[in-house]
């Protein structure tokens, strides 16, 4: 890999204190916040790997010696690795960092403060289509804890259109069956009501009932593994073999999510509605919805119309 060209080395700061003395204060200036765990991992986890980057490349690691620079030939590198979302994500975790730092007084001004985060081509949203859906079912069908649970799990999924990390959250009292929807905690740790049909509501009921015999049944939890509470990844190992088994190819919880919001607005759906039912607070994610619904739209009036055969 062809490495950016980096900035000269300057010598470290006398006065100036290491970033990695000023992660540990961020990360409680974050939980004092009451940013959600999800968020601080992320942050803590861009922050680490640019303060490795810097010593790999023998780079300044004091906070007023860190440069525009460096914060490119970072990014830079990120870019050549990983995804231009990764990219993205990680170099708004910066800039976040260093504006605290600035806040704090650590610094008197962010090395980033006039740069722009990385543009992140825009690309087709991935939906799984309605028969790969019924295999997906169908390979869960059985009457034991883990055919019950995983049915609800898919189902749920594909209803609602909730976030992978909301589902594992859920709490047995966040259900309401008799009104089909549950209450998840979204990005911001903000809750909203989120419905389901009624063909989830018996499988979580069905779930429910061989729940209740599980050894862990009195975690609150909703979602249990062999040992007690299912994880995240336990959530991705199941949709992997599931997805095996049903002879549909790799899949992931996201790829649910966006069959149930291409499946809204196929369906009719109101652009606003989808927006609080998804947790929305910006319109740049259902705008690549709705462009993949009017994608399939003229694909099917391109058939339709019979031009390709005129001739």
């Amino acid at each position: 890999m062809v490495r950016p060209v980096k900035p000269s080395p300057k010598p470290r700061s006398v006065d100036g204190p290491a970033l990695a003395e000023l992660v540990g204060p961020w990360r409680r200036s974050l939980q004092a916040a009451n940013r959600s765990p999800k968020t601080v991992e992320t942050y803590m986890e861009a922050t680490t790997l640019f303060l490795r980057w810097l010593e790999a490349e023998q780079l300044p690691t004091a906070a007023d010696r860190v440069e525009r620079a460096h914060v490119e030939g970072f990014i830079t590198d990120l870019l050549a690795r990983f995804k231009p979302a990764t990219a993205s994500n990680r170099y708004r975790a910066l800039a976040r960092f260093f504006a605290f730092l600035v806040e704090e007084g650590e610094i008197t001004e962010s090395p980033m403060a006039k740069m722009r985060p990385p543009t992140i081509p825009e690309t087709t949203v991935p939906v799984i289509p309605d028969p790969d859906l019924k295999k997906l079912l169908a390979a869960c069908a059985g009457t034991d804890f883990a055919a019950r649970r995983d049915t609800a799990i898919i189902r749920l999924l594909v209803d609602s259109g909730m976030r992978a990390s909301e589902c594992v959250n859920l709490r047995v009292d966040d259900l309401d069956l008799d009104l089909s929807v549950a209450v998840v905690l979204g990005k911001g740790r903000r809750p909203r009501s989120t419905p389901f049909g009624s063909k989830t509501g018996v499988a979580i009921d069905r779930y429910l009932r061989v729940r209740a015999r599980h050894q862990a049944a009195d975690m609150p939890w909703l979602w249990l593994g062999r040992q007690g509470r299912m994880t995240y990844a336990g959530l991705r190992q199941l949709l992997e073999r599931r997805a095996t088994e049903a002879g549909i190819g790799h899949i992931h919880a996201h790829q649910l999510r966006h069959s149930f919001a291409s499946a809204y607005l196929s369906q009719g759906g109101n652009e606003g509605d989808l927006m609080v039912l998804a947790g929305w607070r910006s319109r740049a994610m259902l705008n690549r919805y709705g462009a993949h619904v009017a994608a399939d739209r003229a694909r099917e009036a391109y058939r339709r119309s019979g031009v390709g055969d005129r001739l």
